[in-house]
C-alpha cells in the first residue's frame, strides 16, 4: 500500500505570519487538528498542531504571536509513492500523528494522519464534535 492510498488531499494551510489566535480559529472553523505552514510557492515550512496549541498555552505564549515562533519546524514529509510502511515507521519512531505528503519537487499535495489511517484501515472513524 502506498501513501497516496491513505492520504487526504484536503489540507488546511496558512502562512507563518498567522497568529496563534487566528490559527486556532481556522482549525476550529475547518474542523481540523493541524495546519501546514507553507511558503508562497506551496512548500512546507512547518506544522502547527493541537499539541503546539497546548504547548503555547502552557508556556503562556501571547495569542498574537506569529506561528513562525511556535510552529514545529524541520517537518518530516513523505512522498505520494512512498510505502505506507515507510510512513508508519516515521510516525512511530518520531511520535507524530501528522505527516505532510509532498511531490517530487517538495510541494505539499496531501496529509497522512492517524485519524485517516484508523478510518481507512480499521474502519474506525474518529468523529469530530
Amino acid at each position: 500500500m502506498k501513501v497516496q492510498d491513505l492520504m487526504s488531499e484536503n489540507v488546511v494551510t496558512t502562512k507563518e505570519e498567522t497568529t496563534i489566535e487566528d490559527a486556532v480559529k481556522l482549525l476550529f472553523r475547518k474542523h481540523a487538528d493541524s495546519l501546514v505552514i507553507i511558503d508562497d510557492e506551496g512548500k512546507c515550512k512547518g506544522i502547527f498542531t493541537e499539541r503546539d496549541i497546548l504547548r503555547s498555552v502552557a508556556k503562556s505564549v501571547p495569542l498574537n504571536t506569529h506561528l513562525k515562533e511556535v510552529m514545529s519546524k524541520n517537518v518530516l514529509t513523505v512522498r505520494k509513492k512512498d510505502s505506507f510502511a515507510k510512513a508508519k515507521g516515521l510516525m512511530v519512531s518520531h511520535s507524530i500523528r501528522h505527516l505532510p505528503v509532498v511531490d517530487e519537487k517538495g510541494y505539499l499535495v496531501g496529509m497522512l494522519t492517524i485519524r485517516k489511517i484508523l478510518d481507512e484501515l480499521v474502519g474506525m472513524p474518529i468523529f469530530r464534535s
